[in-house]
């Protein structure tokens, strides 16, 4: 009777061991992605906004290095700038990449779009504009930056489509689906854990006292009773 007990107290113990130590696991997991969440842009977005300003600072730089190569920054600033010639200008392609840089960090950035119509405006804008001044214009009778401009710009744009469409958005949606999944587990994981285990549980039935097997014996022999019956009044007498 005692091992009995002994192993059901053993397993019983065992069991809320494991249970708690699921639970804590389950804890440490959800103030992890606690702490994740409480960032203010995940990893994957933050690497596609350094991208998108990293194509906004290679755009001015090739723009600025056009500009020193063709006669002087003041000089040629002068002309694409105050006497715009749309044929033969590259500052609306610096323009052009300001205007990608400002509405994809403020769509994802600032304000934390979880959707892909800012990146497709601004791709489709681009990429028109693009196509219908290389057409139009005579940028690829001006030298190597005629071709490098509108390729790179077009590239990029298409690159930081691309990182969105096909990694932050369906990234930050797998992490957002596991954190529902670790909550629901931790939600449910205390009606799976066993309850706190009460000390009457485990009491094991009172020791029978020395006297009652006589008694028994007595019960089912009674001419062993009488004759120890007639000793002890002897004794007395």
């Amino acid at each position: 009777m005692d091992s009995r007990c002994s192993s059901s107290a053993d397993s019983r113990l065992t069991g809320r061991r494991v249970g708690s130590i699921n639970s804590t696991a389950l804890c440490a997991r959800v103030e992890s992605y606690d702490a994740g969440q409480k960032k203010c842009i995940s990893d994957v977005r933050r690497t596609f906004c350094l991208f998108v300003t990293f194509d906004f600072l290679f755009i001015t730089l090739l723009w600025i290095i056009e500009l020193n190569v063709n006669g002087g920054i003041q000089q040629q600033l002068d002309k694409e700038v105050l006497h715009y010639d749309y044929h033969a200008s590259f500052f609306d392609i610096f323009l052009l990449a300001v205007f990608r840089f400002a509405i994809l960090i403020l769509a994802y950035a600032v304000c934390k779009l979880r959707h892909w119509w800012a990146i497709a405006i601004s791709t489709a804008v681009c990429s028109l504009f693009l196509i219908v001044k290389v057409i139009l214009s005579k940028l690829l009778s001006q030298g190597a930056f005629g071709y490098l401009l509108p390729i790179i710009s077009f590239v990029l744009a298409w690159i930081e489509t691309w990182l969105l469409d096909l990694k932050v958005l369906p990234q930050e949606a797998e992490d957002e689906k596991r954190y529902q999944s670790i909550m629901d587990a931790t939600e449910r994981a205390p009606l799976m854990c066993p309850g706190p285990l009460s000390d009457g549980q485990f009491y094991s039935p009172p020791e029978s006292v020395a006297d009652s097997d006589e008694e028994l014996d007595d019960k089912h022999d009674p001419e062993k009773g009488l004759i120890q019956q007639a000793i002890e009044q002897d004794l007395h007498l």
